[in-house]
């Protein structure tokens, strides 16, 4: 997210970002932000399904040096996105698409998120005692909030912060070196360069109050205004790119203006757009989401309190929700399926000519819509997934049984009852599973689920290299893997995550009736890639409700099922 070229321009400015020595202090950290950033910048495999084990010892890694220098994080995760940035996401969305087609297609990395990643984010900082809230909303205006009302600087590369008034600044990530922790009289400190609204309108001759035009103008998540050239007030021909060439066109001409609101009319001028109403109201709006109000999240951090929902969600949502949903202990997106019936998917790296990953999970996924909106006949999810390389809604109906519990009542049902009703979207029952520890009682009821689900049917190759990975077998011998992964096994592995995925959220849902696994320790992408290989893969003992499962009419274990790959669908 942010303003377009913004990024590049400060940081070919010397005179914006300075050499700073971070310790002793609060640090308020765009979590959404950190999660894509420390994950593409560790190293780690991104094609293969993810590295979750390596990335938590990452993330902790990372929370000793912040530690070590007496800084004190506080993470804010992003919620439900902002209408007004449909078309942004939408885009997004798309490019993500066609960059997982590509990673699967040649190895290159694409930046994929892999599917677990925030799952594993969430649990690890909740291990580490970080305080963490997840937002109901945008996570931006919250931070930027929290940051002024603590006197402390914001963590992000988020250009957005490039545009708030924020009284200690902002560190960007890509300049943050926590992994160079160094000493200077006996203290511990991170070097890093902050970033302070005052150094860049005084490097660039621009008032404060201006910043939100240029957010605005320049182009942001909210208002997409490419109609003017303003790279022809560019007078002295500086920048890079054409894309800098333009904001510095852009920074030129706004110099002559006192207030956003001038700026804004002369633009529309510049469009021949005066009365142009509902571009004004637009750009009126964004510019005022530069202005956030007090922190609603103090409160929460200090006290444990969940902040007060807005409207229209405060309608929707039961009393009981708020507070798990601030803790990161209930999925974010149920406030998606709530206000506007709406669910968007990931997208794992894998050939779009294949089936989507997400079509093996559905029912699991409709039995959670079927909890969160009840029984109307007429009610339906829009699911944003794929069709081959284009984004495709598709409109699906919850599911209702004769076991659905009421919403408003939910978390107060007797565990017995959720229970029954989680196993029973997972076709397991309680049996079944009493020969396991309580912790991997989940992962294998999901893993028969998907022996049951999955397209093409798992063989028993497939089974044993994820159930060994599963259990911490990691002394087969390591085969060499290429970047770009088997399209095969890539797909059936993501099929897996995404199951696990969308049966914790549904365990969230009804009040973790399982213990709620280790997600870190449960999937190594490249391991079971290697373990594949492994003479001895089809020989892993495996619980015997697994082995039922294997066994049944309805599972084929002949891996010439795996050579066809049913079309789109």
């Amino acid at each position: 997210m942010g303003v377009q070229g913004l990024m590049s321009l400060v940081d070919n400015e010397s005179r914006v970002l300075l050499d700073h020595q971070f310790c002793h202090s609060k640090l308020v950290i765009d979590g959404s932000n950190l999660i894509h950033l420390l994950y593409r910048n560790s190293g780690l495999d991104q094609n293969h399904g993810g590295e979750y084990t390596a990335f938590a010892e990452f993330l902790k890694r990372f929370v000793k040096a912040l530690r070590d220098c007496d800084i004190t994080p506080y993470v804010l995760l992003d919620g439900r996105l902002p209408e007004r940035k449909r078309e942004t996401s939408i885009q997004r969305a798309e490019a993500r698409i066609k960059n997982a087609n590509k990673a699967a297609m040649m190895g290159t990395n694409e930046g994929i998120l892999p599917p677990l990643a925030r799952s594993v984010f969430i649990q690890t900082m909740a291990q580490l005692e970080v305080p963490l809230a997840q937002c109901y909303r945008e996570a931006d205006p919250e931070i930027v909030a929290l940051a002024r009302e603590w006197k402390c600087p914001v963590l992000s590369d988020d250009s957005d912060f490039y545009i708030f008034q924020l009284p200690e600044g902002m560190l960007p990530t890509k300049h943050f070196l926590w992994n160079e922790v160094n000493q200077s009289n006996a203290k511990s400190y991170i070097p890093c360069k902050i970033y302070n609204t005052n150094s860049f309108c005084k490097a660039f001759s621009l008032r404060p109050e201006v910043l939100p035009a240029l957010a605005v103008l320049g182009g942001n998540d909210y208002v997409k205004l490419q109609q003017i050239d303003w790279s022809r007030f560019n007078l002295s021909g500086c920048g890079k790119t054409s894309s800098e060439r333009r904001l510095r066109g852009l920074l030129d001409w706004l110099r002559d203006f006192k207030q956003p609101d001038e700026a804004r009319e002369a633009a529309l001028r510049q469009l021949g757009k005066e009365k142009h109403d509902d571009l004004r109201s637009k750009m009126t709006t964004a510019m005022k989401e530069y202005q956030p109000p007090a922190s609603v999240f103090e409160e929460f951090f200090l006290n444990g309190e969940a902040p007060q929902l807005p409207p229209p969600e405060k309608d929707l949502v039961p009393d009981w929700m708020p507070l798990p949903l601030t803790q990161g202990k209930l999925f974010s997106q149920v406030l998606d399926v709530l206000v506007v019936r709406r669910m968007n998917l990931t997208f794992a790296v894998e050939l779009a000519e294949l089936h989507s990953s997400n079509h093996t999970s559905r029912p699991i996924r409709q039995l959670t819509y079927g909890l969160l909106l009840g029984g109307e006949s007429n009610l339906k999810v829009e699911e944003i997934g794929r069709e081959g390389l284009m984004l495709k809604p598709l409109l699906v109906t919850p599911r209702i049984t004769s076991s659905t519990l009421p919403l408003a009542s939910l978390h107060e049902a007797d565990r017995s009852v959720r229970l029954q009703f989680l196993l029973e979207a997972l076709g397991v029952t309680e049996a079944s599973l009493s020969e396991l520890l309580p912790e991997q009682r989940l992962p294998v009821a999901v893993t028969r689920y998907w022996l049951q689900n999955a397209q093409p049917t798992p063989n028993r190759t497939l089974l044993g290299a994820l159930m060994q990975g599963m259990m911490g077998n990691e002394t087969a011998e390591a085969a060499p893997l290429t970047n770009t992964p088997d399209v095969h096994s890539a797909l059936a592995f993501n099929q897996w995550q995404i199951c696990l995925r969308d049966a914790v959220d549904l365990n969230q849902l009804l009040n973790f009736p399982l213990p709620e696994p280790n997600i870190a320790r449960l999937f190594q992408g490249t391991l079971v890639h290697q373990l594949l290989m492994s003479p001895d893969v089809q020989a892993y003992p495996l619980p015997a409700v697994l082995r039922s499962a294997l066994d049944s009419e309805d599972t084929v274990q002949d891996k010439a099922a795996q050579q066809k790959v049913p079309e789109n669908r």
